[in-house]
């Protein structure tokens, strides 16, 4: 592949596209005010149900980061499942529940395995849909009983980037409402505040750090919600820049898979508020075994501050749960930038197409 010249990588719609989440979280919010089938999910969000979450490649570890979030903000039992497996081993998600509600995740709306996953749960099973998209007018909607559409979070680049948070944000309300909780609109204002204040430095240290070092393997590591974050990071890190890359739970990562830290990891750990402090103690061990340490997390003890070879604090006053969205940049930002050092263009990854559709 020809590499990417410097004025190509500065035009390139993925980069504008990560950097832009902050206000499009914002209008993403402002319009859900007005949408009839979000009002209408509101209250059916108050029933206590079981949820299932459905999705393919990056959809699908949003569907896991929603399951995860709805599950702790609310008590109710929620999984998640890509839409292949619904189609190949239903039983796996005990659809004889009547009272299951099932939310089906794809940007375009076309994704062929999502839209025959949403027409088996409503045809055969009668299950209730929710559609999440970016197209309003798709084969997903036309599919779903319900759809609720995100078109100011779509991208013109192949990537999903402030899809995947804009969608997310949107589900995390959907959740804050079972919970009864009033505090979203106020809590999206300050993490949309404090990421639009950070978001270009942290562009450029990235790209800073980026162009310093070379590394032989990827390791992302996270506990909780952030788990399915850290997925999505190492599936960023692949697309965009061909990398190998891995996900582990943070503490899973003691027991074997350290054995590939040297200098030429590079480990990115989302540390948790609730758990910082059991995570914060594997990042320390890695140091020392001469991993190279990035940090995504809230706030920073001075331990980790110490340990860290590229840290990103947010510090914001804010809810746990809100602070997947802007911990994913990061980790955006470095897929995008690992891409244009390696002479790819990460508008058009190699081997990708934007909608997988098949016959």
């Amino acid at each position: 592949m020809m590499p990417v010249s410097g004025s190509v990588a500065r035009n390139s719609y993925t980069l504008a596209e990560i950097l832009s989440q902050p206000e499009v979280w914002r209008s993403c919010s402002r319009g859900l005010a007005e949408d009839a089938a979000f009002r209408s999910m509101r209250s059916r969000a108050r029933l206590r149900r079981p949820w299932l979450f459905i999705g393919c490649g990056s959809s699908f570890y949003l569907a896991e980061t929603a399951a995860a979030c709805w599950t702790l903000l609310t008590g109710s039992p929620a999984s998640a499942l890509p839409a292949s497996e619904l189609l190949l081993f239903p039983q796996l998600a005990q659809l004889d529940d009547r009272d299951l509600q099932a939310v089906v995740i794809s940007r375009s709306g076309k994704t062929s395995e999502a839209v025959r996953a949403a027409d088996l749960l409503a045809r055969k099973y009668k299950v209730a849909t929710l559609g999440i998209t970016c197209a309003p007018e798709s084969d997903l909607a036309k599919a779903c009983e319900l759809t609720i559409a995100l078109p100011e979070a779509d991208e013109k680049s192949m990537v999903m980037t402030r899809s995947f948070s804009s969608m997310f944000l949107l589900l995390l309300q959907l959740a804050l409402e079972a919970a009864d909780a009033q505090f979203f609109p106020s809590a999206l204002d300050l993490v949309s505040a404090a990421v639009t204040s950070v978001i270009r430095t942290w562009n450029d240290r990235v790209e800073s750090f980026v162009l310093k070092h070379s590394f032989a393997d990827y390791i992302y590591l996270a506990q909780g919600p952030f788990y399915p974050v850290a997925r999505e990071a190492a599936l960023k890190i692949t697309e965009m820049s061909c990398s190998y890359a891995q996900t582990y739970h943070t503490l899973e990562f003691r027991h074997g898979p350290k054995s590939i830290v040297a200098p030429q990891t590079c480990i990115t750990f989302f540390l948790s508020g609730s758990a910082m402090q059991a995570e914060s103690e594997v990042l320390l061990e890695m140091k020392e075994l001469g991993g190279t340490i990035i940090t995504i997390c809230n706030r920073a003890n001075e331990s980790v501050r110490q340990s860290s070879d590229l840290l990103f604090e947010l510090d914001a006053n804010v809810p746990e749960a809100l602070l997947v969205a802007p911990f994913i940049v990061p980790a955006q930002l470095l897929g995008y930038h690992t891409g244009v050092k390696k002479g790819f263009n990460p508008d058009e990854p190699k081997n990708l197409s934007r909608v997988v559709i098949l016959d």
